[in-house]
């Protein structure tokens, strides 16, 4: 019998159990016991003709199956598998099955770069550790490092590389900050709601460190600039929470040869590895494709544990300033699995795929890409709205229902069914009246409750996951499905005020 680690992701369709034992000589074999005892999880991991889904990886112990046997790897007593979903050029290869030694960088300080005795007594305790030193010291300063997010990820990173004394930090937001963010979001204060994050970043980076040069790039990163903004930097550092720009990041840092520090976080889960560095894996070897929309929510839809992006950003930023200084291990070829609940480090080996569009040895994508179509998701090109204020107007197409109209089918009585596809945690925060819980993952299984001829309405928080049910109503024959747009947010805001937002 061999145990099966179940990431967060994926829980919902095991009875939110973390780990499931099942029987097999294979791991074919055990991936299908798997799958015959929880049969809404086989879709999620294997695609219409049994093969696995490429955004899944599969890991025996610590070894990538698909450099094993694949499916045909042998599996023995109390052996382990896990499963890894996705969650948003160099120089000559090394080894492929050892930690990498960090060399020194390409960028060693130039003579120029001097360190005024202010700075001398800021910096001392790096000063008196042997591996930094007066030159470490400068090579920091000289350094430049682009941070693509200040959000989470970005908080913990921004804070201590500019504590740290990296002369030049790029910062790539153009989102504000919200209430909903100070949980995790540290380098943001309450007075600061409103306000845009990379000026609340900046501000507080200056204000731990005045020495450092603050860059802020306030724009969405595209295909159309990422180059020009990438190509000035020496290390990319990937704080993002969306797949579209997690490929938008890797494939530029390939393209310009700049080492990508990788960083992901969901609920009490994260993963940390170094990207595109000499000659080691980048994303799309860990993962070819993207997940479908939906399959992985997003930590307005799932949450996450306010320390958790402090953790994995700090793993970042310790990453970022061995690369720098040239010390020590880093991450690369390696993907570091934390979970917060069990307090528990794993470590698995992340190899170069051969066949690598992006950075294999006959590279098929050699520009950026339209990212958002590659994941199948929309292009927004600014911030998504938390709430709709009383003087804005949600615009309502065909299939949904603004809270308003709800309101008045509700106090007219009409025959309709209301349906709520949030979690139970989130049905105790709040509700509306006279609705039915189903949790998305449950869905599917009630469809057939249902009277096809039926005036349905389905909300959620904000109207995301309410959509892919009723996309999954109108995929069965239903006619009559509305989603409400803007979901219970909307309905705090313009119809009871009395209902807590999250």
């Amino acid at each position: 019998m061999a145990k099966i680690l179940i990431p967060t992701p994926l829980r919902q369709f095991t009875g939110k159990q973390d780990s499931v034992v099942a029987g097999g000589a294979t791991v074919g074999e055990v991936l299908s016991a798997l799958t015959t005892q929880y049969p809404d999880l086989r879709k999620q991991i294997f695609n219409d003709e049994g093969k696995l889904r490429s955004f899944v990886n599969v890991y025996l112990n610590d070894e990538d199956i698909r450099y094993l046997g694949k499916n045909a790897t042998a599996v023995s007593d109390g052996d382990t598998l896990s499963l890894v979903p996705s969650i948003a050029g160099g120089s000559a290869l090394v080894s492929e099955n050892a930690a990498r030694p960090v060399s020194a960088p390409e960028n060693a300080a130039p003579e120029e770069v001097t360190l005024s005795n202010d700075e001398i007594m800021r910096y001392s305790r790096h000063l008196i550790i042997p591996e930094v030193g007066i030159e470490g010291q400068k090579k920091l300063k000289a350094a430049k490092v682009l941070l693509v997010g200040a959000g989470g990820l970005g908080a913990p990173l921004g804070l201590y590389l500019a504590a740290a004394g990296v002369g030049k930090i790029g910062l790539v937001d153009f989102d504000v900050v919200d209430f909903t963010n100070l949980q995790r979001q540290v380098i943001h204060s309450t007075k600061d709601v409103g306000r845009n994050k990379i000026d609340s970043a900046a501000e507080k980076m200056l204000a731990i460190n005045p020495n450092v040069r603050i860059a802020k790039h306030e724009v969405a990163l595209t295909s159309e600039n990422a180059l020009d903004i990438i190509k000035d930097y020496d290390y990319v550092v990937d704080g993002t929470d969306n797949f579209p720009t997690r490929y938008l990041v890797n494939d530029a840092c390939v393209l310009l040869n700049k080492p990508n520090i990788y960083g992901s976080i969901f609920r009490f889960e994260g993963q940390a590895t170094v990207f595109a560095y000499e000659g080691g894996p980048c994303y799309r070897c860990l993962y070819p494709e993207p997940p479908p929309p939906g399959l992985v929510p997003s930590c307005a839809e799932g949450g996450v544990l306010g320390i958790l992006p402090g953790t994995i950003g700090l793993i970042q930023a310790t990453e970022t300033v061995k690369l720098i200084l040239g010390i020590g291990e880093s991450l690369v070829g390696r993907l570091l699995l934390y979970d917060a609940l069990a307090m528990r480090f794993r470590e698995l080996k992340l190899r170069k795929n051969p066949e690598c569009p992006m950075c294999g040895e006959h590279r098929t994508i050699t520009k950026l890409i339209d990212y958002h179509q590659f994941c199948g998701v929309p292009e927004t090109t600014q911030a998504p709205p938390v709430t709709i204020g009383e003087n804005q107007e949600a615009k309502v197409s065909e299939g949904e229902i603004d809270v308003i109209e709800l309101k008045e089918k509700i106090d007219r009585g009409d025959n309709f069914v209301l349906i709520d596809v949030r979690e139970p945690h989130e049905y105790k925060i709040c509700s509306i009246p006279g609705a039915r819980l189903i949790p998305l993952g449950e869905f599917p299984k009630h469809v057939g409750e249902f009277d096809p001829e039926a005036d349905i309405v389905i909300h959620c928080r904000s109207g995301m996951r309410s959509a892919k049910a009723c996309a999954v109503l109108k995929q069965n024959g239903f006619q009559h499905v509305r989603n409400v747009v803007g979901g219970i947010l909307a309905w705090s805001d313009k119809v009871d005020p009395s209902v807590p937002k999250y």
